[in-house]
């Protein structure tokens, strides 16, 4: 899309969320600052227990700590810009880095969703297939599951970026949002935004929902393995409930965030902006108490496993 003429395409941007709290908007510290330090914290003790611990040095732990590598990071990208913003009103980026901070925003996001089709692969293997687990979790068979994931986020991701990054902003510069978010860059580019719209969507179906859905079915026949073994197997069913609410409230928090863009709706700009941070942030701060507290609980299921084995 071509600027208008005589006009020039803006490659500076105002990061204008909340606005409309007005002078409670610097109040908003306190919670994002309270849930980025419990990020952090929680996080880095995980990475540090199933680093520091050999007996911890199983797919299952590795893969958690994936989970809480991508957790720690992914606030690093925009939720210390927010809190600057709060207190100080720092709103300005470019459009440069805009691009780079939405890309490295999603393409760690999506693995938000990723690592859980590993790890329901991982437990669908040891319960429902366990005389053969180690040989489907040897390293040169699982690359086969987790190549084609990265590649496929690493692509969408790439493509929506790409595609923002050649709108032009000729009419404002105003993002409604406290990071940038890749429908909250192109909605004031100049003329149509259809396609980056349709792509967006497209990769929300292709990563988080496809991912989701991947899980869910994987857990379905866990459930049914673990049911069919008897009372023991309970437990097992109660470890993995924990995961499936933090999925669920993920996705639907993603969803709302993502098609409020395309559909009309009375939810306010502020009410928008915090379903899309939410969905990026509440899992970066449950996950690890998901996957830590119940440590115990992921070790039952590996006993679990080993008993089945000698059945």
């Amino acid at each position: 899309i071509e600027p208008a003429n005589n006009v020039s395409s803006h490659k500076h941007f105002i990061l204008d969320g909340f606005n409309e709290l007005g002078a409670l908007r610097p109040f908003l510290f306190i919670p994002f600052f309270s849930m980025f330090v419990l990020s952090l914290s929680a996080n880095s003790l995980l990475l540090y227990v199933v680093i520091s611990e050999r007996s911890l040095h199983s797919s299952m732990y590795i893969l958690i700590a994936g989970m809480a590598f991508v957790d720690l990071s992914l606030p690093l990208f925009f939720v210390p810009n927010m809190l600057l913003s709060f207190l100080f009103d720092w709103r300005g980026i470019s459009l440069t880095g805009c691009l780079v901070q939405m890309h490295f925003i999603h393409f760690f996001g999506t693995f938000q969703s990723t690592l859980l089709v590993w790890m329901a692969l991982d437990r669908y293997f040891a319960i429902c297939t366990p005389l053969y687990y180690h040989e489907h979790m040897s390293l040169p068979r699982f690359l086969k599951f987790i190549i084609p994931l990265v590649v496929r986020n690493f692509l969408m991701i790439t493509l929506i970026v790409s595609l923002a990054g050649k709108l032009s902003f000729c009419a404002s510069n105003v993002i409604n949002h406290c990071f940038c978010e890749h429908m909250a860059l192109v909605e004031p580019a100049c003329g149509s935004y259809s396609i980056n719209s349709l792509v967006g969507l497209l990769t929300v179906f292709l990563i988080p929902v496809a991912d989701d859905l991947f899980t869910a079915v994987s857990y379905v026949l866990i459930f049914s393995s673990v049911l069919r073994s008897g009372r023991s197997g309970i437990k097992a069913l109660h470890t993995c409930m924990t995961h499936i609410v933090v999925i669920f409230v993920s996705l639907i928090l993603a969803l709302i965030a993502f098609l409020s863009y395309r559909i009309k709706n009375e939810l306010t700009v502020s009410s928008r902006i915090f379903f899309s941070t939410m969905y990026l942030l509440f899992p970066s701060c449950f996950n690890p108490i998901i996957y830590g507290i119940r440590t115990t609980e992921i070790r039952f299921l590996q006993e679990f496993s080993r008993v089945r084995i000698t059945q």
